[in-house]
């Protein structure tokens, strides 16, 4: 009696509590699949985020007394928000457009972006203070901690964005399957 007590006041509001943040997790996977197009990996994904699902709220369902049960479930599904965004922090998946606007001439950073297989575009454009040069690069987003620190090493207080990119034709990246050298 006692171990079946400790169960249910302990061990199934953890249960109920990492089964949420994964099942979360999942989610926010499955949403990054389905904005790029990925079906396939998005409808893996979705089915056994919602299998979890299915198997916790059975466990609430049965025990609506148990309010600690409830609490396990909110708390998994917040922490779950936030451990999906690291892991699809981690991932690093898909494209990313960078546009960085500066008064000095980014020269040394096209050319090392281009040695890199980063392809850059640098445009001419008027600012609010005046003359500006406007770079344009699309590269993987896992490239883009490594030139992003380049960025602000060599200009630390240089304007720049970051977009996600849905799709790329053509272009110049590293490693780009059938791509065949420069």
């Amino acid at each position: 009696m006692i171990e079946a007590a400790w169960f249910q006041l302990l061990a199934m509001p953890a249960l109920i509590f990492l089964a949420r943040v994964t099942d979360v997790s999942l989610g926010t996977i499955r949403i990054i699949f389905v904005s790029r197009h990925q079906g396939l990996l998005a409808a893996c994904v979705g089915f056994f985020e919602v299998l979890i699902w299915l198997v916790v709220i059975s466990q609430i369902l049965g025990r609506l007394g148990a309010w600690y049960h409830f609490v396990a479930y909110a708390a998994g599904f917040a922490t779950g928000n936030y451990v999906g965004i690291l892991i699809e922090e981690r991932l690093a998946m898909g494209t990313a457009l960078l546009r960085l606007v500066t008064r000095e001439d980014p020269a040394a950073l096209l050319e090392q972006l281009n040695q890199h297989d980063i392809g850059a575009t640098v445009m001419l454009a008027q600012g609010a203070t005046g003359p500006v040069r406007v770079l344009l690069a699309v590269l993987r987003r896992r490239d883009l901690g490594d030139v992003l620190g380049q960025i602000r090493q060599r200009w630390p207080d240089t304007f720049y964005t970051i977009e996600d990119v849905r799709s790329v034709s053509r272009g110049i990246f590293p490693h780009h399957p059938g791509r065949k050298g420069k």
